[in-house]
């Protein structure tokens, strides 16, 4: 055949109507198993298999389900896609991985060109506002990572807990002025972690220079590196490992030792935090756990016995100190 075959093709070669071909696919218990073989020997010596959009149209499921990621290039949502594709894939489930750009115009456009070929979605680190989030939430079956929505299940790693703890590791080390990178302004994140810093600040009678927001790649960690040196502080926690990478680069390019002159604490311990110089202090998550997690939700949802209700599932953090943080100056090295 010169074009891929079809359940007409399927229905012909084994002598039934569309409809008995379709059922004894979709539906075996519904036709005798005689005919259920011989259709399906048909489909098989033909190469046929079903779309999902025709396994749609028959049973309302694709089997599919979308995960949404701000940036696909970032390290950080590895985990995430390895642990929701692990659980979608035992459950028979396709996983479709979606880059969002860090935009939320582009989000919005993937959500509406997925709603008719998915089951459900899993958003890691929405970028879109609580409205928008809330809407799109009514529309089809969707579980969140890091981004609560009313009356929605969700996983949320606690890395603002974690933000705590590495102030609270400089302040033990002498450090009484400290920046903060921030990430974007669209960030919950972000804006969870700022809100923590404010509080441990005053707990630990240190001083938090916020600054950003900045874009959560390395490339940027430059512009973030000048800004923490012209803020006169002595330590700089980043919204995230790569931003952190960038800074430590921009460090280096301008004489300034670390952690002699200046400590770096990232977010997230990814891949390459350990193998940098000095090695990254940062905040580690489990974020494969985070995206099973979030997949077990989802499946938990699209189930037709599932009672309902809402879960929120809260993970942990620690700090892993390493290399990049030490004790604080006498004076800051600009």
């Amino acid at each position: 055949m010169t074009r891929p075959p079809t359940l007409r093709d399927v229905a012909a070669a084994s002598g039934v109507a569309i409809s008995t071909a379709s059922r004894a696919l979709t539906k075996p218990g519904r036709v005798n198993e005689r005919t259920a073989t011989r259709v399906r020997e048909a489909a098989r010596q033909l190469g046929y298999a079903p779309s999902p959009t025709g396994r749609a149209l028959s049973s309302g499921r694709t089997r599919m389900v979308a995960l949404l990621v701000p940036d696909v290039t970032n390290p950080y949502f590895f985990g995430i896609v390895r642990g929701t594709a692990a659980r979608l894939r035992a459950d028979g489930y396709v996983h479709v991985l979606v880059d969002a750009e860090e935009s939320v115009e582009a989000e919005e456009r993937a959500l509406r060109a997925l709603r008719p070929t998915v089951d459900g979605a899993v958003l890691a680190a929405s970028r879109l506002d609580d409205d928008r989030l809330e809407a799109w939430s009514h529309e089809f079956p969707m579980v969140t990572v890091n981004r609560p929505v009313p009356d929605q299940s969700g996983v949320l790693v606690d890395t603002a807990g974690g933000t705590g703890q590495a102030l609270a590791h400089l302040a033990s080390l002498g450090h009484r002025r400290v920046a903060y990178a921030g990430g974007p302004r669209a960030s919950w994140s972000d804006r969870r972690r700022r809100a923590v810093l404010r509080t441990a600040a005053k707990r630990l009678g240190v001083e938090v220079v916020f600054l950003g927001p900045f874009v959560p790649r390395r490339e940027d960690g430059a512009a973030a590196a000048d800004a923490v040196l012209h803020a006169d502080v002595t330590a700089v926690l980043a919204f995230d490992d790569l931003l952190a990478f960038g800074i430590l680069d921009r460090l280096a390019e301008r004489g300034v030792d670390v952690p002699g002159a200046m400590s770096v604490v990232g977010c997230d311990d990814v891949f390459g935090a350990d193998l940098v110089r000095p090695g990254l202090t940062t905040i580690a998550a489990p974020l494969e756990r985070a995206g099973h997690a979030a997949a077990d939700l989802l499946l938990a949802r699209l189930d037709p016995t599932h009672p309902g209700g809402t879960v929120t599932v809260e993970l942990p953090t620690h700090l892993v100190v390493r290399g990049s943080t030490g004790t604080a100056p006498l004076r800051v090295v600009t």
